[in-house]
């Protein structure tokens, strides 16, 4: 199968500038391609996966992705999508975010300068003379044009500053200089970059006289319609440090029903037919899928040991054991002596949201110590509550740590 028509059966494009013509391209060899990170954050997240497991397809298929992360397209921030500013960086967080990026990249992607490169768009954008910038590049724009772009329209009603303004150029001007440096010829990036895509297809054509193109992904929402990647306690990050790898695996165990399916072609390397299997199955039996989605994802992300131990984990968390793969949450020997809150220590181990939702969780019988049912917020735990073990705190069916007593 024609890797296009791959992407296209798993779900992963949008739109695209020209594909018949792009897939003519491809079919005289491989094709250079790229997409940008802006390095907002020390973590990918969920929503990131779409366009590098997209890359993976594509490099599987034998072309070579260059992943850029944006040490300058970050010092200005990109407006699309969003409707407030971003906060901006300075540059040592720029930096930092950067070298905790490119980790989680390779993960995915053969990143050796050869099968695939990855590229810091400061190199060429922070050396830039205005002028001679302006007068190269940004006579080539139309600020009509960009005023009619969805991101800048959404931006207009509340507040568009001119460093932002300034963002599409400089995105256009990161495709030609790939297409200089390495030759590339495609794109790709979430659906609300296609104006700032078109926007670089554009300057190559007019700047090198050459035919480049552009692919968006969709940007992925549940079921439920709720944006793809989203708790109630914020981002579903690919760090193991913000976002434990066991979360991560309960994250995938409790999609919709509906999404699975679509989830599996999307998220894994699984073949389609066996992804449509999977996401045929109905009542009891779709447990079964989302426990091969929740496997395929967490390893992917965070190896096959932690995806088998996040496993162990939830079969553990069902039976009620008091096991070793449950996430723990540590308290110290001191803070138990004197006596800790249940309500204090539901709130701290993140199995709520906050310290009032976790009364309400014990008001509302959804709390259990072990197996026994909490129904008294004050109730404190102690030294003696706590196995040497651990002792298991659960918040309704999916949710359990086990507590630690640290000396």
């Amino acid at each position: 199968m024609h890797v296009l028509d791959e992407l296209t059966a798993r779900g992963f494009i949008e739109q695209a500038s020209d594909l018949e013509a792009l897939r003519a391209r491809m079919d005289d060899g491989p094709i250079v391609f790229y997409t940008g990170f802006d390095p907002t954050a020390d973590s990918l997240h969920v929503g990131h996966l779409v366009p590098v497991l997209m890359m993976a397809h594509l490099q599987r298929a034998g072309h070579v992705p260059i992943a850029v992360v944006g040490g300058g397209t970050g010092m200005v921030g990109d407006p699309s999508g969003k409707t407030e500013a971003r906060q901006l960086l300075d540059e040592a967080a720029i930096d930092a975010n950067l070298q905790a990026q490119k980790g989680q990249l390779q993960r995915f992607l053969t990143i050796d300068g050869s099968a695939g490169h990855m590229v810091n768009n400061g190199e060429w954008l922070l050396g830039l003379n205005y002028i001679a910038f302006l007068r190269d590049i940004g006579a080539c724009f139309s600020v009509n044009r960009m005023l009619a772009a969805e991101g800048y329209k959404i931006r207009l009603e509340r507040g568009l500053s001119f460093i932002e303004f300034n963002y599409q150029l400089l995105q256009a001007y990161d495709f030609l200089e790939l297409n200089k440096r390495y030759g590339c010829q495609l794109q790709l990036g979430g659906n609300d970059q296609w104006g700032n895509i078109l926007a670089g297809v554009d300057l190559v054509r007019r700047k090198a006289q050459t035919t480049v193109w552009g692919l968006t992904t969709p940007l992925l929402t549940t079921a439920s319609g709720a944006k793809m990647g989203k708790t109630a306690g914020g981002a579903v990050w690919l760090s193991a440090e913000r976002f434990k790898p066991f979360d991560f695996y309960q994250y995938w165990v409790n999609v919709d029903d509906a999404d699975v399916g679509r989830f599996l072609k999307l998220f894994t390397f699984l073949d389609l037919a066996t992804c449509e299997e999977l996401g045929a199955l109905q009542g009891a039996d779709i447990r079964r899928a989302k426990a091969r989605l929740a496997w395929e994802v967490t390893a992917l992300v965070h190896g096959k040991d932690q995806a088998d131990r996040a496993r162990d984990g939830a079969k553990a968390m069902v039976a009620g054991a008091a096991a070793a793969d449950l996430p723990t949450h540590t308290v110290s020997r001191a803070a138990l002596e004197e006596g800790v809150p249940i309500y204090v220590a539901l709130a701290e181990a993140k199995l709520t949201s906050s310290r009032s939702d976790a009364r309400r969780m014990v008001k509302g019988g959804a709390v259990r110590m072990g197996q026994v049912k909490v129904h008294d917020a004050e109730l404190r735990l102690t030294v003696e509550n706590v196995p040497d073990d651990g002792l298991v705190l659960r918040v309704g069916k999916k949710r359990a740590v086990r507590l630690l007593v640290q000396d």
